[in-house]
């Protein structure tokens, strides 16, 4: 899939010119030889976040060499060191707006890896200037974010996919041909779980002022609180803890939702939900007094949503959400040495059939079926 994303790019910058257009002399492929790629032929990219997740971004989007990197931007770059040495002569930024205003030219695609809440003002800010993206998930830090940079990948007609690359994984379609063969039968139930948080979470606001790290400035800090309300720096926040501030992140939901819930959501073909009902844990700090933290996500949450039939599965469905920790029980088809869902069953799905139960773990690897006679089919 990503290949052929990338392919359609290239097709697409041929077609309009952006090489041909230049001043520099442009080497056939054939000259080179068999094997080798044309310079003509590669993407000039960028990271908008270059650290964490966006180094690994970045560094799967050049490809052992297959594509240039010609910016790195981050708001710390103590946090994207093997980024700065993998790619010495990238231009290095503070602030993905002046990295695309003077950068206009150069760059055909950028991946963006920073916190959620800087994922849709990021993407717009590039789509708008005709260039490419992978956006890490969750797309945006809301709905309506998601539904403009939608209605903007049409009107710029640029390239667009979000990082839930584990939709790819062929245990995914694995499922769908197991299901489709009847082997688990009607669904009534899925269940979909995840240890998440693996960070602090459903914690008080800190209020302490620490010292900014030193490869961070104030303006630096003020650029990581981007479009968010602003509070002071906390170790709390930044580096990666950020995800339990519903001010940056989207809690556990936000950040294994996609990798979990997309199975079962492909091989049942499920629309909208109907209903959707969520408690979630309390924290007390106090004996008989719950801490009311509206600032923070829960630590964790229990979710029913409820879908109608679809074209694949002629019955309604329950689908149950848990995370913190908090796992369905094991099952007594699935035998008790067993894993559920994953290996060592931290994040996983189980679809409940009449005929059997369908499990996999994260992004639909390990996929299994344990039918009601005793068989256990596994992928191949």
């Amino acid at each position: 899939m990503e290949k052929k994303i990338l392919e359609k790019g290239r097709r697409d910058f041929l077609k309009t010119g952006l090489v041909a257009a230049s001043s520099f002399f442009i080497v056939p492929r054939h000259v080179l030889g068999k094997g080798f790629k044309a310079p003509s032929d590669k993407l000039n990219l960028a990271a908008i976040g270059a650290g964490g997740k966006g180094r690994s971004d970045i560094f799967n989007a050049y490809n052992n060499g297959a594509e240039n990197v010609v910016a790195l931007c981050d708001v710390d770059p103590g946090q994207c060191k093997a980024a700065i040495d993998k790619f010495p002569k990238a231009k290095l930024y503070a602030d993905f707006r002046v990295m695309l205003e003077q950068m206009k030219g150069d760059i055909d695609g950028v991946t963006i890896s920073a916190p959620d809440h800087i994922h849709g003002v990021a993407a717009m800010a590039a789509m708008q200037m005709g260039k490419h993206v992978y956006v890490q998930k969750p797309l945006t830090h809301n709905i309506y974010e998601t539904r403009m940079l939608t209605e903007a990948a049409r009107k710029y007609k640029v390239v667009t996919q979000m990082g839930n690359q584990g939709a790819s994984n062929p245990g995914q379609q694995q499922m769908i041909e197991w299901h489709k063969k009847g082997l688990i039968g009607t669904v009534d139930t899925v269940y979909v779980w995840t240890n998440r948080p693996v960070w602090p979470q459903g914690i008080p606001v800190p209020t302490s002022k620490p010292e900014l790290p030193d490869t961070m400035s104030k303006a630096n800090w003020d650029l990581f609180i981007g479009p968010a309300d602003y509070v002071d720096y906390h170790p709390l926040y930044h580096p990666f803890k950020w995800r339990g501030w519903w001010n940056f992140g989207t809690g556990a939901l936000g950040d294994m939702g996609c990798h979990l819930i997309d199975p079962p959501f492909r091989v049942l073909e499920l629309g909208y939900p109907t209903e959707v009902e969520c408690s979630v844990g309390q924290v007390f700090l106090k004996d008989w007094q719950a801490e009311y933290i509206p600032e923070g996500c829960p630590p964790s949450s229990h979710v029913q949503l409820k879908f109608p039939a679809s074209k694949k599965n002629k019955k309604d469905i329950k689908m149950i959400w848990t995370d913190g920790g908090v796992r369905p029980f094991h099952p007594d088809l699935i035998p008790a040495n067993d894993s559920i869902g994953e290996n060592g069953s931290a994040n996983g799905v189980m679809i409940i059939g009449s005929k059997g139960i369908m499990t996999c773990g994260t992004y639909g690897l390990v996929p299994k079926v344990y039918k009601n006679n005793g068989d256990v089919l596994e992928m191949p």
